[in-house]
Order: structure tokens, then C-alpha cells, then sequence
């Protein structure tokens, strides 16, 4: 007599272990989905984070070109617009000395504008007391004022020079209207929110005869000795 097996094929899953190996992996298939998604997010934010950063490089160069660094003082700059050969675009500001300053008070004279990024930036705190150490200097090289000329509040901008015992007048231009119509927040750091550290040099006859900004990338200098600023001048202006 032969004996009969059971010829019930095992059934898959059906017993509790089963169904438990089944809930492991969809387990592991939604952790990794899951990973699958930060992986996107991250790459995405990384993505977005290096396009922020080109923004504000090409924003802060203006799309201007770098520079080259002057034979004369070794320090990187360019010449913006306006530039020399053009009449200085007129302005009025309020000033440290009080009252206002209007640039055609100094008709007849050069005046040596001074574009920078205010009272949070020490080295251009720096550079204006740099350039009352060498007044002689710049007389020498035909300048006879120099204006100072960033964003921050006149109130601020007072207090500071009286702190500091600056004889220059310092203006407040608050929403850089000026700055932009000489167009000195494109050489900066800030991405076009406050300026670089332009020089801009007026003639006796309003005309601008030379130009240097120094605030762009890829040094972003804040500060260069007076004698530096002056060697590039006798070297570089128009007349």
C-alpha cells in the first residue's frame, strides 16, 4: 500500500512570517525612496545656492571687466562710466560739516570724490584719515578737496567725523542715488547695496579727468595707501 503525500503546493507568504518579510521590504523600498528624496533636495539646494553666489559675483563686478593691476601702485582697478572725458553728473548732499554740499560749490577746483562703503568698513574709515596725513600730497598733485561719499545717515556720519577729528566733509547720499548715477556700487562686495572704493577726480570745468574703482572683485580692496592712489593718477589721467 503506498502512502499519499500531500501534493499542496507551500504557500508564499501566507504564514505570519511571510507577510512579516513582506512589510521589511516595502520597508527598505520607502527608506530608500526617501533617501532618494533628500538626494534630489539636497542637489537642488546646491544647485540654487551656486546660482545665488554667481548672482552676487556678477552683480558686485557689474560685468565689467576685472582689471589689471597698475604699473603704477600694484593695486587692481578699473575705470567705470562716467568715466574720464565726461561731465561729472551734478548732485547736493547733506554733510558732516553741516548743511548741504552741492558739487558745483567747487567749480574752479578739483575735487577728488571719494565713493566707499561707510562707516562699517574701517579701512575706508582708514583711507579717509590716510588722505589728511598727506594733504601736501595732494595738493601737489593739483588736487584741492576731496569729498567723502557713502549711504550711511548724515546723524551717523557727523558723530563719526567728530569722533575721529575729521576735517573732510563727509555726505550722506542714504539711497544711493548718486553713488548709482555714477554708478560706484558695481565695484563692491555687497552685490550693488552699498559702494565699492571708487576715486573719481573733477576738473576746474566739471569734466571728470580720471577714474579708479578698486572695490571689485577678485581683491575687493578697501583700502591702498595715498601714495599708491597718486602714482596711478599721475600715471593714468587724462589731464
Amino acid at each position: 500500500m503506498t502512502s499519499k503525500t500531500s501534493g499542496k503546493p507551500a504557500t508564499r507568504g501566507g504564514g505570519p512570517a511571510g507577510k512579516q518579510g513582506s512589510r521589511e521590504v516595502n520597508r527598505l523600498r520607502g527608506r530608500r525612496s526617501g533617501n532618494r528624496g533628500w538626494i534630489i533636495a539636497w542637489a537642488l539646494l546646491a544647485v540654487i545656492a551656486v546660482g545665488g553666489l554667481y548672482l552676487v559675483y556678477a552683480t558686485s563686478t557689474g560685468g565689467h571687466d576685472a582689471g589689471t593691476a597698475s604699473a603704477a601702485s600694484g593695486y587692481r582697478h578699473v575705470s567705470g562710466e562716467p568715466g574720464a572725458g565726461d561731465v561729472a553728473p551734478p548732485f547736493t548732499l547733506p554733510s558732516s560739516t553741516g548743511g548741504q554740499i552741492s558739487l558745483s560749490d567747487y567749480r574752479g577746483q578739483s575735487v577728488l570724490l571719494y565713493f566707499h562703503g561707510g562707516l562699517m568698513c574701517q579701512p575706508c574709515l582708514d583711507q579717509i584719515t590716510d588722505l589728511e596725513q598727506n594733504q601736501a600730497a595732494l595738493r601737489e598733485a593739483g588736487i584741492d578737496k576731496v569729498l567723502s561719499i557713502s549711504h550711511d545717515p548724515i546723524d551717523l556720519l557727523a558723530q563719526k567725523a567728530a569722533d575721529m577729528g575729521l576735517s573732510t566733509p563727509l555726505l550722506s547720499d542714504p539711497n544711493l542715488a548718486v553713488s548709482r548715477t555714477y554708478t560706484t556700487t558695481q565695484y563692491g562686495m555687497m552685490g550693488g547695496s552699498a559702494n565699492g572704493h571708487s576715486f573719481i577726480l573733477v576738473g576746474p570745468d566739471g569734466t571728470i579727468t580720471w577714474r579708479a574703482d578698486y572695490g571689485g572683485a577678485p581683491d575687493y580692496t578697501m583700502y591702498l595707501p595715498t601714495e599708491g592712489m597718486l602714482a596711478d593718477l599721475a600715471a593714468e589721467r587724462t589731464r
